[in-house]
């Protein structure tokens, strides 16, 4: 390459350099009156609902554009398995509260008395029975009666005693009740069915969406007969608050601004309509810009992010729309006004 076109090549490089790095430092200019001025686009949180369990859409009640208040129903899937299982769960819930009721109210009378009377005459053939066996043994011994039907009664009186041992114990048990572990394990299996019952009636409530928020639908991603699962978002809806402009403060001029600092907001979109904002966020860390310039000239301009948080948009600032920052830094701080900025503790 000839000298001289070397010459020109290097000019034309540096007068980029320069003329890039004059741009971005009147991008980031200080006005006169020491109004730090400072562009940045308007930013807002977004949520993505998806239904808690897996199944197929039958319903969406709302279109991209439309605003939507928290708790309004949004959509709907197919509810027959969810119901069915609700059905059988509650069954067996009402089955389990009766085996407890049944337990803890014991023996009814007439099954106490019924041990009784069962007791009774089992006592009276085993006192009968006592007497033919001692009528018989006495027979046999003056050989009146043969050996034989000596040991018939002797076997009749021994299965009656038996019998009325059998019954004297089913009338104690009957006069106790039931045992104090099988009202335990009865109470523990109702309790099992009424988690079981509020399991069901969740996941059958599951089967209808609810806007987590008030805000503006962006997107319908999924459409009635799609199969919607817990990992599968079906809208994704714009929350409108809170709602700020994101923009960066060169290093130089970092000391001159707070957190709480007044600021105004102004658009193309709007001219001559002015928004006003505070600084609810300042980045802890720096960051270079513009990133794609990795000369060591400009590599050495550090910038820091800062939100300022704007509550009278009246639904005029979209998201991602360029707009202006003014910041006096020698206004006062101010507090966020109730519901409006940073505090709901979320994430973007």
């Amino acid at each position: 390459m000839p000298k001289q076109a070397r010459i020109v090549a290097a000019l034309l490089v540096i007068l980029g350099v320069a003329g890039g790095g004059y741009a971005w430092l009147r991008l980031h200019r200080t006005a006169g009156d020491g109004t730090l001025t400072l562009y940045g686009d308007v930013d807002i949180r977004e949520v993505q609902p998806a239904f808690n369990d897996s199944g197929r859409i039958t319903r969406m009640t709302v279109q991209e554009g439309a605003v939507v208040q928290r708790g309004a129903l949004i959509a709907t899937m197919d509810d027959t398995r969810y119901a069915a299982g609700l059905a059988q769960a509650e069954g067996q819930m009402r089955a389990a509260r009766q085996n407890l009721a049944k337990l803890l109210a014991g023996s009814r009378p007439e099954e106490i008395s019924q041990a009784k009377a069962t007791m009774d005459a089992l006592e009276a053939t085993y006192r009968n029975d006592q007497v033919t066996w001692r009528r018989y043994a006495a027979l046999a011994a003056t050989n009146a009666a043969t050996i034989q039907q000596r040991d018939d009664a002797k076997a009749a009186f021994d299965a009656a005693r038996q019998q009325y041992e059998a019954a004297r114990q089913a009338w104690i048990l009957a006069v106790k009740g039931p045992r104090a572990e099988d009202i335990a394990a009865a109470r523990a299996t109702y309790q099992a069915a009424v988690g079981a019952v509020a399991l069901a009636r969740r996941e059958y409530a599951d089967t209808k969406l609810y806007a987590p928020s008030d805000g503006v639908v962006e997107d319908r991603i999924l459409e009635p007969g799609d199969m919607a699962s817990p990992a599968t978002p079906v809208y994704t809806i714009a929350l409108p608050s809170p709602l700020w402009v994101r923009a960066y403060v060169p290093e130089n001029a970092l000391g001159r601004v707070r957190l709480g600092t007044p600021a105004t907001v102004t658009t193309d979109s709007f001219p001559g309509k002015v928004y006003h904002g505070w600084i609810g966020y300042l980045s802890p860390t720096a960051e270079f810009t513009p990133k794609s310039v990795e000369t060591p000239e400009l590599r050495t301009a550090l910038v820091y992010q800062l939100r300022v948080y704007v509550c009278d948009g009246h639904g005029e600032l979209r998201l991602g729309m360029p707009a202006t920052v003014h910041i006096d830094p020698a206004e006062a701080p101010i507090h966020a006004p109730k519901g409006c900025g940073p505090d709901d503790g979320g994430t973007d």
